[in-house]
């Protein structure tokens, strides 16, 4: 029993670490949506240089992950939960450096006048986000609905993805010397994109954890 004991609370702090590191990709993603909207290069340069904390998370829970499984040996549920952790500290990790990505081109697009506004671009991240804030949610409710239906919606950020692509191809051809704008938007576009996507596999990987069965959501 005492041994249960340490293991249910060792879990639970790899829970708690891995919902820290999820809030800092997340603030990660807004500041730099907001750096785009405002041409704020400042923090555009913030969210480059505080990417490192995201990374001290992943190895932090890396290093915790080989400990529970070296130390305790778990199986079954247990061992599908700190699996599943483990997966999702990748896809965490990942958004974190989508982030960085996004700052990275708001940097070479600089302060100057831009070619479109900037409104369709926040609203697919704005997508993107309430699916990782709902997928987190299933993760802490070991909710399997819940994670199918997040899931789901990367289909109208890929929609959304696929008209402002369509438009700023269309901008190419009308200003060629807005060029390197155009694709740094594109960029960033795809970025988004892909922060839907590593959403996604959050959810394959919570059914797994729950189901002991992989799912292809993004089928």
């Amino acid at each position: 029993m005492v041994v249960r004991t340490a293991f249910d609370k060792e879990l639970s702090t790899l829970k708690g670490l891995l919902m820290e590191m999820v809030t800092l990709a997340e603030y990660a993603v807004i500041e730099a949506v907001d750096a785009l909207k405002y041409q704020d290069i400042e923090k555009a340069k913030k969210i480059i240089e505080d990417d490192c904390k995201i990374n001290e998370y992943d190895e932090k829970i890396n290093h915790l992950i080989v400990q529970l499984i070296a130390k305790q040996q778990p199986v079954a549920t247990d061992l599908r939960r700190i699996i599943a952790a483990l997966k999702i500290t990748t896809d965490v990790e990942r958004i974190g450096d989508l982030a960085v990505n996004i700052a990275k081109s708001i940097l070479h697009i600089g302060d100057g006048p831009l070619i479109k506004p900037i409104e369709e671009i926040p609203r697919m991240a704005n997508l993107a986000l309430d699916m990782l804030t709902d997928v987190v949610t299933a993760y802490n409710t070991e909710d399997v609905i819940l994670a199918k239906d997040t899931a789901k919606r990367d289909d109208q950020v890929d929609q959304l993805y696929g008209k402002l692509i369509k438009e700023l191809l269309e901008l190419m051809t009308k200003y060629p010397a807005s060029l390197s704008q155009i694709t740094q938007l594109s960029f960033i576009c795809r970025f988004i994109e892909r922060i839907g996507d590593h959403t996604t596999n959050m959810a394959e990987h919570i059914i797994f954890m729950v189901k002991a069965k992989n799912y292809d959501l993004n089928a």
